[in-house]
């Protein structure tokens, strides 16, 4: 399968750059089996109901995004240079792997200041990424990074405008607990306080689960084969009580339908063969494209995604590659927005059988 399959042509004006409110107003294009029908999030009382299980990713997205100066003594006195930081993930030593701009102005052992609070310190640079290291940790590195930080909003988002405080609400779930992500589960950004009251009040059950989302969620894939594409990895974790309450809800004959495709991609790591979910805890690379064999995982809320992405691939490998293709020619010719702050679809396949071996890279 190529990488070329999955490209389409998107307009630009389809591009999303602030998400509509209340949240629940968002489009909702429903796919289910062949049909495809225009409602909106707050649909899903009327589509939902006893028995369908949502599994929420309750990761929160850290400030991750830094401005800083770096300040170097040259002969000619005191060099001043603007960098850009942005936060990956945090290393077993307390530092953190960042991406840095413009990358070239900083040699390791400088320092670079973000505020009065907080400053760190350049300890290695390699393979395009420099890990500092913080003056600051626990609650007061996490206080003083909100003062500081602003939300890493995704590219395509940050190069039509500047973050601001707005997007500290909006670009949080209203469940998220577990600070770690650097990007948000952008399908569970539809879901308010009301519309969680409504579904469950219709008998729909929830399971929270943690994938921190990395920013490499954003990489694009530059292999044209796609079976040779490399995952980044993720740190996700599955309870005990999360895991039994996805197995009760299948041995019942209910739906469990994940909320975006980071608590997709975890549940069906944390799957066995025999479609029984287990505790997990740690990182996971899964790589899911047409050709798995979905062990847990009964249908789908999602946004809509890039051309040529991973996330593209994971839809097709649900509904296939060609329905996929015109559920998106009909998103396009429709008006719905796109990415981050755009529009949902809801995917709902024929049952498959739960015990099919899958295929991954867990």
């Amino acid at each position: 399968m190529k990488l070329s399959d999955f490209d389409f042509e998107l307009p630009d004006t389809l591009i999303a750059t602030r998400p509509v409110r209340p949240r629940s107003a968002a489009r909702l294009c429903l796919v289910e089996g062949g049909e495809i029908r225009d409602l909106h999030v707050g649909d899903l009382v009327d589509l939902l109901g006893p028995g369908d299980r949502l599994v929420l990713n309750d990761t929160k997205v850290l400030p991750a995004r830094l401005a800083g100066t770096r300040v170097r003594t040259t002969g000619q006195g005191e060099a001043v240079a603007r960098i850009e930081v942005t936060l990956l993930e945090p290393r077993p030593d307390g530092t953190w792997a960042t991406l840095v701009k413009p990358l070239r102005k900083l040699k390791e052992g400088e320092k670079i200041r973000f505020s009065d609070r907080l400053s760190a310190a350049v300890t290695r640079i390699a393979e395009g990424q420099a890990e500092l290291d913080f003056n600051l940790s626990d609650e007061e590195f996490d206080a003083a990074l909100a003062e500081a930080g602003d939300m890493p909003l995704p590219p395509y988002i940050a190069a039509m405008r500047s973050p601001d405080d707005q997007d500290r609400q909006d670009y949080q779930t209203v469940f998220a607990r577990r600070a770690g992500a650097v990007a948000a589960p952008t399908a569970s950004l539809h879901f308010d306080d009301e519309l969680l009251a409504r579904l469950a009040a219709k008998g729909v059950s929830f399971t929270h689960v943690t994938l921190h989302v990395g920013a490499g969620t954003f990489l694009p894939v530059k292999v044209e084969d796609v079976s040779t594409h490399k995952m980044h990895a993720e740190w996700g974790e599955v309870t005990d009580e999360a895991a039994d309450e996805i197995n009760a809800t299948r041995a019942a004959g209910g739906r469990v339908i994940p909320v975006g495709t980071t608590a997709l991609r975890l549940i069906e790591s944390a799957a066995g063969t025999d479609g029984q979910v287990r505790p997990w805890r740690g990182p996971t690379d899964i790589f899911i494209y047409p050709g798995y064999a979905f062990r847990v995982t009964d249908g789908l809320m999602t946004n809509f995604h890039l051309p040529k992405s991973t996330l593209l691939m994971l839809v097709s490998a649900l509904m296939g590659v060609e329905r996929m293709r015109r559920v998106y020619d009909h998103a396009v010719a429709a008006g719905y927005r796109f990415f981050s702050y755009g529009d949902a679809s809801l995917l709902l396949p024929e049952r498959r059988n739960p015990v099919t071996p899958g295929r991954d890279r867990a």
